[in-house]
């Protein structure tokens, strides 16, 4: 498993990072065998980051980390997330430490490596002062590191790109959450005018100017990408990315690129892979052979120059409006 430099952390982190979440659900929906035995199998394998949530499966995704961890010889990086309720918005110190302590608890650790907020930023979310102003969400979460309770604090990059971008620009995050896949890469990738889908412009070179560590995420967009059968998980978090208008983008990508990559599933992956400015990616899984094909894929790189550039005209004529 080949490693990356976590931004400016010192860290290095496997190109891999074992994701914890409800769409993939394995840490949530799986027997404790299965869990056990894909949390093991990924360690082996080389993934050194676990990511998980309180709100991936109501906390069972922390609590089953939480005795697996003390199944297995390896100690991986850990990270976490809180989310705001914006009808508690008088009390952000309180919320965050209140959900902090409680994933701590969920995983048997005193601490955990990076604690990384929830929300989206703008209309849709929370808005910028309360994150960035005096007793703000970076604030508390500062706060939190300055206990030792973290190590590292950082964001989800999703709602209106100008207030991400901003709350990038202070400097005060450590890492964020990037969304980036095939269909919609509009944070490394300049798209056209009109384009449909979210436009998360300027994202990766506002992470780049800060060194703000990028673990990608939705690498295969809820599913879309990995295959054309729906698990009813399926989530959609951003403007443009219904599923039926995913699932187009998706037919047109495959219909370009074929099995140049491998599988759907290992060209979606290698596709995050073959930006060298991001981190890691950040991937779910249903089951343990859902692993072994990522491993795979990894081993195998980034995708052939021929394949990126049939891509790159896509994006570039936004899949030929389809």
């Amino acid at each position: 498993m080949r490693t990356r430099r976590f931004g400016r952390t010192g860290l290095r982190v496997s190109e891999l990072v074992f994701g914890g979440g409800y769409v993939g659900g394995l840490l949530v929906h799986a027997d404790d065998d299965t869990k056990l035995a894909a949390v093991q199998r990924a360690l082996w394998v080389g993934v050194n980051w676990i990511d998980t949530a309180p709100a991936y499966g109501a906390g069972k995704s922390e609590e089953a980390l939480g005795w697996i961890l003390r199944e297995v010889e390896q100690e991986p990086y850990i990270s976490t997330k809180v989310m705001i309720d914006p009808a508690r918005i008088d009390d952000i110190a309180g919320q965050i430490e209140e959900s902090l302590t409680a994933s701590l608890d969920r995983l048997d650790r005193d601490r955990v490596d990076l604690v990384q907020l929830h929300n989206p930023l703008g209309r849709q979310g929370l808005d910028l002062r309360t994150v960035l102003d005096d007793g703000g969400v970076a604030e508390a979460l500062e706060d939190m590191r300055a206990q030792g309770l973290t190590d590292f604090i950082g964001l989800t990059a999703l709602g209106e790109v100008g207030a991400v971008n901003q709350a990038l620009d202070s400097g005060r995050f450590d890492t964020a959450q990037v969304y980036y896949n095939m269909i919609n890469p509009s944070a490394a990738h300049p798209v056209v005018q009109g384009w449909s889908g979210h436009d998360f412009n300027g994202v990766v070179d506002t992470c780049l100017t800060h060194g703000v560590a990028m673990m990608a995420i939705r690498v295969f967009a809820a599913g879309v990408l990995a295959s054309d059968t729906r698990h009813g998980r399926e989530i959609v978090l951003t403007e443009g990315s219904e599923i039926p208008a995913e699932e187009r983008r998706a037919k047109v990508v495959f219909d370009a690129v074929g099995d140049a990559g491998g599988t759907r599933a290992q060209t979606a992956l290698r596709f995050a892979l073959s930006n060298p400015d991001l981190s890691c990616a950040v991937i779910g899984v249903a089951e343990i052979a859902h692993l072994d094909e990522a491993f795979d894929a990894q081993e195998m790189g980034p995708l052939p120059n021929e394949v990126m550039a049939a891509l790159n005209q896509l994006y570039e004529t936004e899949f030929a409006r389809l």
